[in-house]
């Protein structure tokens, strides 16, 4: 199984998907996460989330509707468009794969606490790392408590998983207590080969953790060994780098494009 950070872009115009939608589990806890927030003015927004005029007005508005029926919804990896997603690509996968992801990948979620990739959600900006404070503490990770490692921990029960592939993000990965989950955790790293040196850039190795669960999802590893077979976009294993805790990818500078004449 792996998991996967969310992202700030969402997309809700989208097609039909070969797979049934499902809901998000945590559904209580999204609920008074809502509720705190519809009483916040776009100024506080503002500053809490550290964004633009624009976009606190957006989510203000947002906050003020959340659950009503009217709103725009859709199955999360096909909603979210950030880098992650863009290489996921989930809008493209067969039924085969999708139905592979919907049991085999999670989203962490600020909002939603535990993602599959098929649960409805509606647009929401709340990222894990928030200082919002509640009842339960002053931040998420305090909110979400354990709730969220026991959920998964059932998910990696229901498919007899033995390994967990972490390709989200550290803000997020803070949100679960790997050591609670009874298996061993797979953590992996994505550089690139410039001028002789191996580098992380963060737009890339974001595309490429998407990239990654796309392959599993075509490909279906069944084994931690076959995780070093990933290849897309001329990413290769290196093994010298690579232990069992970590593997690490590394590609060559991509060519630039062709400006069109």
């Amino acid at each position: 199984m792996t998991i996967l950070s969310p992202a700030k872009t969402m997309d809700m115009d989208v097609a039909d998907s070969p797979v049934d939608s499902s809901r998000p589990r945590l559904g209580t806890n999204t609920k008074q996460l809502a509720e705190e927030l519809r009483g916040y003015s776009a100024k506080k927004l503002g500053s809490l989330m550290s964004i633009s005029d624009k976009l606190a007005l957006l989510n203000e508005d947002r906050w003020q509707t959340f659950g009503e029926k009217s709103n725009p919804r859709g199955p999360a990896a096909i909603c979210f468009r950030g880098d992650v997603y863009q290489g996921l690509e989930a809008w493209s996968l067969d039924k085969r794969s999708l139905s592979w992801a919907q049991d085999h990948v999670r989203i962490l979620s600020g909002l939603y606490g535990l993602l599959r990739p098929m649960d409805v959600i509606q647009p929401y900006r709340l990222e894990m790392g928030t200082r919002l404070k509640t009842d339960s503490g002053s931040n998420l990770y305090d909110f979400w408590g354990d709730s969220i490692t026991k959920t998964l921990k059932k998910d990696l029960a229901a498919v007899k998983a033995t390994t967990l592939v972490n390709l989200a993000s550290d803000e997020y990965a803070k949100a679960l207590q790997l050591d609670k989950l009874g298996v061993d955790v797979i953590n992996v790293k994505f550089l690139q080969k410039d001028a002789g040196r191996e580098k992380f850039i963060s737009f890339f190795a974001k595309r490429a953790r998407g990239l990654m669960a796309r392959w599993m999802s075509t490909d279906r590893p069944s084994k931690p060994a076959d995780l070093s077979g990933f290849n897309l976009e001329g990413y290769r294993i290196k093994k010298s780098a690579s232990s069992e805790n970590e593997l690490v990818f590394v590609r060559p500078k991509p060519a630039a494009k062709k400006k069109a004449s």
